[in-house]
């Protein structure tokens, strides 16, 4: 959510970090936030459709991309389809492939619980069943963390527009796309994340011609501020994103 985020011990450290060094701009992809939260259309393609709609209204003639999670197989895609703009782009705890397409039987079966606890649990004041989707992305959070992240996640989509945008990414498939980006690029994956197999994070690495991979070391899907992994994440994301 664009202007919740900022107000959140989630995201706000990171953004504002981000904001000093550079021009931020951050988008509601649709089913999120101030975007629309019931788009007639959720699919890959419109994912990719809003990144380059967003692009065009911002007037970006080339800019550093940076993804996250779902985000990374949206900006894969664009950056091959709009090579001469992504002057470099940022991976964190991103996916080739959606859950569906890993071939674990186990995982599937543990997606298709969250997305019935998400409907049927997502919207309610208990906040008992988000937290079982907050804990298996961010293990290690202070309680702080877990109540922003519980109010973060009621901000940004209705439960089924939650369960929406986990069956599309369940379905995410950009590895043949991967040979084809001619975009320099990082790769940033926590070492022991839950949520997000490192297999998945090397195999972006390994499939993007000349991409770098750092590993974190945290549990969390991406590092928060409280971890000792905090001032290695910015840096990582900063130097390679050419701050000023």
């Amino acid at each position: 959510h664009v202007e919740h985020d900022w107000q959140t011990s989630v995201w706000g450290p990171l953004y504002r970090h981000l904001a000093a060094r550079f021009q931020l701009i951050h988008y509601d992809p649709r089913g999120c936030g101030l975007s629309d939260q019931n788009p007639a259309e959720m699919s890959f393609e419109g994912f990719v459709q809003d990144l380059e709609a967003v692009v065009d209204a911002a007037g970006l003639k080339k800019f550093a991309l940076l993804c996250f999670s779902q985000g990374a197989s949206v900006g894969i895609a664009y950056a091959v389809r709009h090579p001469e703009r992504v002057s470099r782009m940022i991976i964190a705890g991103g996916f080739p492939l959606g859950w569906r397409k890993r071939g674990s039987a186990a995982e599937i079966a543990t997606r298709e619980a969250m997305m019935t606890l998400i409907r049927h649990g997502w919207g309610q004041d208990n906040p008992a069943f988000r937290q079982v989707f907050t804990t298996r992305f961010w293990p290690d959070l202070r309680p702080e963390h877990i109540e922003a992240f519980d109010a973060l996640q009621r901000y940004s989509a209705t439960p089924e527009g939650a369960v929406r945008i986990q069956d599309v990414t369940g379905d995410f498939d950009v590895v043949d796309l991967l040979p084809q980006v001619k975009t320099p690029t990082l790769v940033i994956h926590s070492r022991d994340d839950g949520s997000v197999p490192r297999e998945m994070g090397l195999m972006m690495a390994r499939g993007i011609p000349g991409a770098r991979f750092a590993e974190m070391q945290t549990r969390n899907h991406t590092p928060m501020p409280h971890e000792p992994e905090w001032p290695r994440y910015l840096d990582e994301i900063c130097a390679f994103g050419g701050a000023r």
